[in-house]
């Protein structure tokens, strides 16, 4: 192994042409880490916010962007005995995964599906931890409820679309294109609400109002979430887009007994990072072996394409998630 390994560093905070090919030291394993040779990697919106200056990452984590992938343990740190070096693992990572090596705690490892290539195992983990954390646990929602998601072609509505209808509830999705709306048709929603000509409060109202919504929308969507929830709701917010601050009248959450949660993912500690990863291995990786739910993906570029992934991402017209060969 050389001594020196490829990575994409964010040169300053910008635009997607900050992104620059460097080379860097190879880290090494800590106690109770793992390094992985990685083989893939997946772009979330975390990614490009924290290219832009808009989201720091913690203290402890590589400044290089990166937050899952899929590849081969290269090497395991002192305390580690659930993984061996030659395994083949995809990864939540704490930043970091847009190089060839990255660290991360052998908890935050799960196996690859049965038959999945690496390609598709990259794009599992930031999508699955988030959703099933946040609209299974926050939200807990259950068979036979109605769930709204937003954004449904994205990375995170696909996979929520999938395991909302895998575990019985009837799924909405809003999206932007009448072929991402026929995406989410495909993925299992019974109803995709195109949101440049539909009114998706008007259509959830006439079925009832939704049980659980998931948002990374923000801005004026949320009071239009709280009108388009049944009495018991739950808001479950994972981002702004169109901003966290909006004036909300909390009497008629009062009223109707509405909750309003929400959660992000990489603040969140090792140990509880770890927890969800067993609730995944335990609930929905044998989905995955099966074959009854899969990532969507959208295209691929290679690691010194960087800056055209991000510029794809943003653009909005992919369906499902885009990654990175290293």
């Amino acid at each position: 192994m050389s001594d020196a390994m490829r990575a994409i560093e964010i040169t300053a905070p910008g635009r997607p042409d900050v992104l620059q090919l460097t080379e860097l030291p190879i880290p090494q394993p800590g106690h109770g880490e793992v390094l992985i040779r990685l083989a893939y990697v997946g772009v979330n919106r975390p990614d490009a916010l924290q290219r832009a200056g808009l989201y720091n990452p913690p203290p402890t984590a590589s400044p290089l962007p990166g937050l899952e992938g899929a590849g081969i343990i290269a090497a395991v740190g002192p305390g580690v005995t659930e993984w061996a070096e030659g395994d083949k693992v995809c990864a939540l990572f704490p930043g970091g995964a847009y190089a060839e090596y990255a660290l991360t705690p052998a908890a935050h490892c799960l196996p690859i599906p049965e038959d999945m290539p690496l390609r598709e195992a990259a794009c599992l983990p930031e999508t699955y931890f988030t959703v099933w954390s946040n609209v299974f646990e926050r939200g807990g929602l259950k068979a036979g409820e109605r769930f709204l998601v937003h954004g449904g072609s994205s990375g995170i509505g696909t996979t929520a679309i999938q395991l909302a209808e895998v575990f019985g509830a009837r799924v909405f999705a809003t999206a932007g294109s009448d072929a991402k709306c026929a995406a989410c048709l495909q993925l299992g929603a019974e109803r995709a609400i195109n949101y440049k000509s539909e009114d998706f409060v008007e259509i959830l109202r006439k079925e009832g109002g939704a049980n659980v919504i998931l948002d990374m929308v923000g801005g004026d969507y949320i009071p239009r979430n709280l009108r388009a929830l049944d009495e018991d709701g739950r808001l479950v917010q994972i981002a702004f887009l169109q901003g966290p601050k909006v004036e909300v009248n909390f009497a008629f959450l009062m009223t109707r007994r509405l909750t309003m949660t929400g959660s992000t993912l990489r603040p969140q500690s090792d140990l509880e990072k770890a927890r969800i990863a067993g609730e995944l291995r335990e609930k929905v990786w044998p989905l995955l072996d099966a074959g009854r739910i899969a990532p969507v993906m959208d295209k691929e570029f290679a690691l010194e394409d960087a800056a055209a992934a991000h510029s794809r991402m943003e653009g909005g017209d992919h369906i499902g998630k885009i990654v990175l060969k290293i």
